[in-house]
């Protein structure tokens, strides 16, 4: 299934991380670990943010993609399933929309 993955990360321990020099070598191996399709970095509510695509096959996996950030960064983890055109419409809406109206 996939998910979007959103990241807040903290000032602290971040801005550490960043002085020094450690924090290109932290995210990648996160981003090797977690593999996702799509990786974006951006703002979030005046934090710095990062918002991954990932497949998530198991709901025990979601440990495995959250932790890093977590025990790493401190950092607030948000998982949201999202769906491609294809998706939606297999999702059968007319047929919902028959059934609840």
């Amino acid at each position: 299934m996939k998910m979007l993955l959103m990241v807040e990360f903290p000032h602290e321990p971040f801005n550490a991380f960043v002085r020094s020099g450690k924090v290109g070598e932290i995210m990648n191996r996160i981003l090797d670990t977690i593999k996702p399709e799509a990786a974006y970095f951006t703002e979030q509510d005046g934090m710095r943010g990062g918002i991954f695509l990932i497949d998530v096959v198991d709901p025990s996996e979601i440990p495995g993609y959250a932790e890093p950030f977590f025990l790493n960064f401190q950092a607030n983890c948000k998982f949201r399933v999202v769906m491609n055109p294809q998706d939606l419409q297999n999702a059968g809406l007319e047929e919902l929309g028959k059934a609840w109206a």
